[in-house]
């Protein structure tokens, strides 16, 4: 039977392969760059180019993987950081409106010019209205401060509604944009005598029992007109004209008005120490 003898060519074909690489290497090291040096290193590179260009196709994908990999984390790294600081820069916008907001609110407070001599019991608004459903705001004011129900509550712009629950330390305020919510107002310049009633939240009050021929300019304030035996002082500003329409033939004119007081940005309110007479 034949036996096959594995030739020694390839590894002859090695050895020379890495004696010429370290002659090379050797030449190198001296600092030789010329002549015959010069030419075998010249060839060996041309030899070896299709194996580096290769090793290199095939490296560089991969090293430039890894490369976006590292420069893709230190930008998301950075985007985090950007993002955290807009939303503290946000943040201290925010705080510094409310403290804003809450300073203009106390010293509305301060000249209340339409309570006169009225006692007056100011609180913090606890808790606003939580929906658009809800007309209602709690204080941290109570019984114990001399509070009872259907007293008016009111802020530096005008009426914010009345007392409707009170507890020892605190009492929930019934807006004046609540359905249920009416008060007798006085019309300017005419000085006739109306009821206005909410219709919801975000809605406009309206005004009945308006004489058709009486005159109103869109933007004039509306006063209360605290008649005899009122759940309100008179005097107290309650919205601001928004429409005024006389329909021919109608026994009394379409009003609508625009609240003086935004119930969705209070921060503090006063309650007038008043009770019907």
């Amino acid at each position: 039977m034949a036996v096959y003898r594995r030739t020694a060519r390839p590894r002859l074909l090695l050895v020379l392969l890495v004696l010429t690489s370290a002659i090379l290497v050797s030449a190198d090291i001296r600092g030789g760059g010329g002549g015959w040096v010069g030419t075998i290193r010249g060839g060996a590179r041309d030899a070896f180019a299709p194996v580096q260009s290769a090793v290199s196709d095939v490296v560089s994908p991969v090293s430039d993987f890894f490369n976006g990999v590292f420069q893709y984390r230190s930008l998301e790294h950075q985007n985090a950081l950007l993002r955290q600081q807009v939303a503290q820069d946000q943040a201290n916008q925010v705080g510094a409106s409310d403290a804003q907001r809450e300073r203009q609110d106390l010293l509305d407070l301060l000249n209340l010019s339409f309570a006169g001599d009225i006692p007056t019991v100011a609180a913090r608004v606890l808790a606003g209205p939580e929906s658009n459903f809800q007309a209602s705001i709690v204080i941290d004011r109570g019984s114990d401060d001399g509070l009872v129900k259907n007293m008016p509550v009111v802020s530096g712009s005008g009426l914010v509604g009345r007392l409707e629950q009170v507890s020892r330390h605190q009492a929930t305020v019934l807006l004046l944009t609540d359905p249920g919510f009416n008060v007798g107002v006085r019309l300017s310049p005419s000085g006739d005598i109306g009821v206005a009633s909410g219709q919801g939240p975000g809605q406009p009050l309206t005004v009945d029992l308006v004489d058709p021929s009486t005159k109103l300019d869109p933007g004039a304030v509306i006063v209360s007109s605290g008649l005899q035996g009122s759940t309100y002082p008179p005097g107290i500003p309650i919205g601001r004209v928004r429409t005024a329409v006389t329909t021919p033939g109608a026994v009394r004119e379409s009003v609508t008005l625009n609240p003086v007081v935004d119930s969705r940005r209070l921060a503090f309110v006063k309650v007038l120490l008043w009770s019907a007479r």
